[in-house]
């Protein structure tokens, strides 16, 4: 199946890897379009960003297209802020929220003592989130937030304590398939909620974070199609974080792949066609993991091991994300991580452990 794939980045790996290519943002509808319809496409899938589902679900629609969400589905399903009204009156258990002006300096939430988070309700990867435990850097982080969001708006939620996990799925016909659920390691902030690893299986309240995640996906009437849900097991229960419909971006169909043989990114493209995807019977290995790698400050000039790790046991893969030149800042969000390593274990401790020497054994050169 010839693929076209689109991206501003020329330096783009997806550009490299499929047949023909164009370099137009996948958040431009326009530009999507114009492509699809020149290239005679047979269907839109949109992996790993929020904005490119609701792109791709719009220009389905607009050239008569199969696709696993309509159009208004798919902004529910980008919209952070949308998709908290609608737990709200379905019941899906969530932090408690309300939206700040810019330069506002407190709200019901952020009282003192009560840590909040803030963060743009339209946009992924960390970008424009903070952690608020101090009543001065409330303002500060409203306007980080604000700036970065689409919509000129701030979400404010509590801070959920406790351990946080993802439920990867799919869902066929409207019957909700949890696949993977993982413990999300997260980094400290100021890099809060980045991911540094992904580890199957998880260890904390799967039942528990599987039937909130399906309240998730019902309440956003997601019907079709992958969905990649961040939860957090507070002291009262799990609370749905956010949701996204398409697959997770950080390596989450290749970790169902190693983890229990089943192919989620087949099963996305199907669903992408238009075709009813039947989950196949899982072969579950040990354990499995995604370890992210975080290069230090400075301009790249080079990196090492990575061949050298690919013969250690049990490493599947491991990609470097950026090329030579690109400058590395401290991390921050998730567009900051380096690379990572994909590792397959006789257990969830062995996988981790066989993806941690792996990760000791990459260095990356900078300047």
């Amino acid at each position: 199946m010839p693929t076209v794939a689109c991206d501003h980045d020329e330096g783009a790996l997806g550009l490299r890897l499929a047949d023909r290519h164009a370099l137009v943002s996948a958040e431009d509808e326009e530009g999507v379009a114009e492509v699809a319809e020149r290239e005679e496409v047979g269907g839109l899938v949109a992996p790993g960003i929020d904005r490119p589902v609701l792109v791709a679900a719009r220009v389905a629609a607009r050239l008569g297209l199969p696709h696993p969400l309509d159009p208004e589905t798919a902004e529910r399903a980008v919209s952070k802020l949308a998709q908290r009204r609608a737990f709200e009156a379905a019941g899906v258990p969530q932090p408690r929220w309300e939206l700040a002006a810019p330069g506002a300096s407190n709200t019901v939430l952020q009282a003192p003592g009560s840590p909040v988070v803030v963060k743009p309700p339209d946009r992924q990867g960390q970008v424009g989130i903070s952690l608020v435990r101090s009543p001065e850097d409330f303002a500060p982080a409203v306007e980080q937030a604000v700036s970065a969001s689409r919509s000129g708006e701030a979400l404010v939620e509590e801070l959920v304590e406790g351990p946080e996990v993802t439920v990867n799925a799919f869902s066929s016909g409207g019957e909700f398939r949890a696949l993977t659920v993982t413990d999300r390691v997260v980094a400290e902030p100021p890099a809060f909620g980045v991911a540094l690893a992904h580890v199957w299986p998880s260890e904390e309240a799967v039942e528990d974070a599987v039937a909130a995640a399906r309240a998730a996906a019902e309440a956003l009437g997601i019907r079709e199609g992958p969905t990649y849900t961040q939860i957090r097991l507070g002291p009262d229960g799990p609370r749905v974080i956010e949701l996204a419909a398409r697959l997770g971006g950080g390596h989450d169909a290749e970790l169902c792949d190693a983890a229990l043989g089943i192919d989620l990114n087949a099963l996305a493209l199907a669903a992408a066609f238009g075709r009813r995807a039947t989950v196949p019977e899982a072969r579950p290995a040990g354990g499995a993991c995604v370890r992210f790698l975080v290069a230090p400050p400075g301009r790249l000039e080079g990196v090492e091991g990575f061949g050298e790790v690919l013969e250690l046991p049990g490493v599947l893969d491991a990609v470097p994300y950026r090329p030579p030149g690109h400058e590395f800042g401290p991390l921050r969000a998730g567009n900051d991580r380096a690379g990572f390593v994909l590792a397959r274990g006789d257990s969830r401790a062995d996988a981790l452990e066989r993806a941690e020497a792996a990760a000791e054994r990459i260095r990356f050169v900078v300047r």
